[in-house]
């Protein structure tokens, strides 16, 4: 009888782990889309005959619609059901790279895109709902929720390397055709090992809060997107952008299920935590879209030369995740950001100046491993801030929202960096980029000292706080370290 009861612990044991590396592929598939295009744009511009300033919508089409709709997608899944939503924001995206790598249009590529992002909103949080429920507290949530965030991390690394390889072997479109393989592989083990849950109290979700937000944010970056030549409709388009951001107010102060309750937000950490993250992503993912191109138009690279000279950021971030993770203990979160901040600001500051003459290993090289570097230095403690002082039952509802932020905040990011670079260069782009790092040493030093939180071992909400950062932070296409304990705001 014990033989027998062993055997089925084992073979459950084995069930759960085969489960999770398919959550986590999936995962890697959300974060790869991010970034595996930016590679592909020269490629996907000349052939769709894109405009040089509505290649970002590549981009961006995809982080609006994941982040825009991300927190209704957590919600759908809870009131609905996990697998089903998973398995319905697996077929949208699989569907939808399909399209793309059909796309024969400019606007059909876009719209992929749209419908890529709308799968991913709906998968990602199912797939860590699993998880969580799959896993019990302890050793072996920690461990799973490790391989999730290592794999999503992964994501973000590889896309550019594949993204490249993809490109100089098949052609550009491959870089959407890759998830369908990724995809058939992983439905199997979902229909065969999940069963069904949902939130046993989760009534209802708030669909016309989450219309109004992802309609409000996508004007936004339109407007953003806009140039000198076309300044009125950039003018109307943030007008009316803002107008359907104060309804997503108004609605979510009368709904009864709200996406966000506003009331969280009036903790000075957790909407400093939140912006800083918005700004971050600005700045990362914007750096990351010029980056790819420059490479190519500017220094002669091929898309895979391009990809590959782009890694080593992404293994310097592996480090500053180590790095933000001792960092945080020792001198507080507004210290460790303070110091990411102000060490991207001048990595990008040096891409600016850094002119197409100048050799890749002293004019590229150093700044993206710095930056690399400074990334989750200001990830983390953000990340840590936004959650610190949510009520246990929000803790979620906050990480959520500070992944939301951290992806419309990519969109506004990579919309003004290329209406920028087109009408002034690159270097000007670059030098918008460092703005942004720097506008986050700004709020997080005006936000002194209501900002700073350190760890304390053995704090009883340490666990809790650690595991929702590492579920966040694997949506991103920014490599995040495990979360370090924290306790009170200095």
């Amino acid at each position: 009888m014990i033989v027998n009861d062993s055997r089925s612990s084992s073979i459950r044991d084995l069930r759960d782990w085969l489960l999770l590396v398919a959550l986590a592929l999936a995962q890697f598939l959300v974060v790869l889309d991010v970034t595996i295009v930016n590679v592909a744009l020269p490629s996907i511009g000349a052939e769709l005959s894109f405009a040089s300033d509505a290649i970002s919508w590549v981009v961006n089409a995809y982080t609006l619609a994941f982040g825009g709709l991300l927190l209704l997608g957590g919600r759908l899944a809870d009131v609905i059901g996990r697998r089903a939503m998973f398995l319905t924001g697996l077929g949208l995206l699989t569907a939808a790279s399909l399209g793309g790598g059909l796309a024969d249009t400019a606007e059909s590529l876009v719209a992929a895109r749209v419908v890529q992002g709308l799968g991913a909103a709906l998968m990602s949080p199912a797939a860590l709902a699993l998880v969580l429920t799959t896993f019990p507290e302890g050793r072996g949530r920690a461990t799973a929720l490790g391989v999730w965030t290592s794999l999503g991390a992964l994501g973000g690394t590889a896309g550019v390397a594949l993204g490249g390889v993809l490109i100089e072997q098949l052609g550009w479109r491959w870089v959407f055709f890759v998830n369908v393989p990724i995809a058939v592989l992983i439905v199997p083990f979902v229909l065969g090992l999940v069963r069904e849950s949902r939130a046993p109290a989760a009534r209802g979700f708030d669909a016309a809060g989450a219309v109004t937000a992802t309609a409000g944010a996508t004007l936004l970056v339109a407007a953003a997107a806009g140039t000198a030549d076309e300044a009125w409709i950039a003018i109307m388009f943030a007008i009316a952008g803002l107008v359907l951001l104060g309804v997503f107010v108004a609605i979510e102060l009368r709904s009864r299920a709200p996406l966000v309750p506003l009331g969280m937000l009036a903790a000075r950490p957790t909407w400093v935590g939140i912006l800083s993250l918005a700004l971050n992503g600005a700045a990362f993912v914007g750096m990351f879209f010029l980056l790819a191109q420059s490479l190519q138009a500017e220094r002669g690279m091929s898309a895979l030369e391009a990809g590959l000279a782009v890694v080593p950021m992404g293994l310097a971030a592996i480090g500053g995740a180590v790095l933000a993770g001792a960092l945080v203990p020792r001198i507080g979160t507004r210290l460790t950001a303070a110091l990411g901040a102000t060490v991207g600001a001048a990595a990008l500051g040096a891409l600016a100046l850094a002119g197409p003459a100048s050799p890749y290993s002293v004019g590229v090289l150093p700044a993206i491993v710095a930056y690399g570097l400074a990334i989750p230095l200001v990830g983390v403690p953000s990340q840590i801030a936004a959650v610190h002082a949510a009520p246990r039952e929000r803790v979620g509802t906050a990480s959520g929202a500070a992944n939301a932020a951290n992806q419309l905040g990519a969109a506004l990011g990579v919309a003004a960096a290329a209406s920028v670079s087109s009408s002034f260069g690159f270097a000007a782009g670059f030098a918008l980029t460092a703005a942004f790092a720097a506008a986050v040493l700004l709020l997080v030093l005006a936000a002194a000292p209501t900002l700073g939180v350190r760890s304390r071992p053995q704090s009883p909400r340490a666990s809790r706080v650690r595991a929702t950062a590492r579920s966040a932070a694997a949506a991103r296409p920014i490599p995040e370290p495990a979360v370090p304990e924290e306790g009170t705001p200095r």
